[in-house]
């Protein structure tokens, strides 16, 4: 009885663990993007600011060379960026975490796997720390008006369709 008692209340604690993570993974806050000026992979400065036109929505995704979720879902993203853009008003810009050893082979990573979406770089981390961001990859959305609808970090094989749900909601407000 003692072991069924124990067996029971480890599983209990475990679900617990499980949906507290998937709940901090998964949240949408209402968070204006920072007034921060970075470079982009051809050296242009941007701010950040400016990903907010207006009309589109942006997806921010947070990245590294070094890290294979990340890649993957770069990957997953781009194969279908395309068609998310002929259905809604959506982009795709991309922050490298690299540090300032590592930035130098953002530009020729990215070119390497054809990806054509806006990339900047974050090699001191102001980007993150402004926005909250502790490890890569994690992905954001920004409304029309600059505010962060949605963030979700880490990533998983389907995520992407996910992130379309809060695409979809997004373009028809």
């Amino acid at each position: 009885m003692k072991h069924i008692l124990t067996s029971i209340s480890l599983l209990t604690i475990f679900t617990l663990g499980a949906l507290a993570q998937d709940s901090t993974s998964r949240k949408s806050i209402e968070q204006s993007l920072p007034d921060l000026v970075v470079k982009s992979i051809d050296g242009d400065n941007v701010n950040l600011q400016d990903l907010a036109d207006g009309e589109s929505i942006t997806i921010i995704s947070f990245w590294a060379t070094w890290c294979k979720p990340c890649i993957k879902e770069l990957t997953n993203l781009s194969s279908i960026l395309e068609d998310w853009q002929e259905e809604y008003p959506v982009k795709l810009v991309t922050i490298s975490v690299d540090d300032s050893r590592n930035v130098s082979k953002v530009k020729p990573f990215a070119a390497g796997r054809g990806w054509d979406f806006d990339i900047l770089l974050d090699p001191n981390g102001d980007v993150q720390r402004a926005l909250n961001v502790s490890n890569p990859p994690t992905t954001m959305l920004i409304d029309q008006k600059g505010k962060v609808a949605y963030i979700h970090a880490g990533y998983q094989e389907g995520d992407e369709y996910e992130l379309e749900k809060y695409i979809t909601k997004l373009a028809k407000k």
